[in-house]
């Protein structure tokens, strides 16, 4: 499989499956983090979820993803699979993918975007003041896994491919930027404790 070809598929996954829920789950007064699980081999999905707050804080889009994903009858081995998040995980949902045994995660949103285009600063936040760790300073690559950015594929896709996978990237962005806009008119109807 070629950049362009996981970069794509990515791409799709977060823009049907996963943005739809999301879609729901803000309107019921939910952030806008999503995931997804799909498959090495052929990159078919297994799961996609959204976060879920309201219901428990704990339900982050990833760790509710992976919630869904064991409640399952049939669970590939995590090391088949390949774990897909729309933003880049805070501390708990990197400890969640870390022992559930995935060895990869792809995200398509860096924790300075949900600060900075999301104003949902809290996961920079964490990761200074619990761990002192500046920006962006944990290891993206380390005996447990390798993370990396949809951006930076599609950056290093083939050069024919990059106008079309750019344009999905804009769709997507755009309607992420209508959901943060409409959990930020409402978040403080909620009972999220960092909202």
């Amino acid at each position: 499989m070629t950049q362009s070809e996981l970069a794509e598929r990515l791409l799709t996954v977060i823009e049907h499956d996963i943005l739809p829920l999301t879609e729901r789950g803000v309107a019921a007064g939910n952030k806008v983090f999503g995931a997804a699980i799909l498959r090495k081999s052929d990159l078919s999905l297994v799961v996609a979820e959204t976060n879920n707050e309201t219901e428990n804080p704990l339900w982050h889009g990833e760790v509710h993803t992976l919630k869904r994903f064991y409640e399952q009858a049939e669970k590939p081995d995590t090391k088949d699979l390949i774990f897909l998040s729309t933003h880049e995980p805070c501390s708990m949902c990197l400890s969640a993918i870390t022992w559930a045994g995935f060895d990869n995660f792809y995200y398509f949103f860096s924790h300075e975007d949900s600060r900075d285009a999301f104003a949902i600063p809290h996961d920079l936040k964490i990761l200074k003041e619990v761990f002192k760790l500046e920006p962006g300073s944990y290891a993206k690559n380390n005996a447990f896994w390798r993370s990396a950015a949809i951006s930076d594929l599609v950056a290093t896709s083939e050069p024919q491919k990059q106008a079309a996978l750019r344009q999905q990237d804009a769709r997507i962005r755009a309607r992420y930027q209508n959901l943060s806009d409409a959990y930020q008119s409402g978040k403080d109807d909620n009972a999220i404790p960092l909202n």
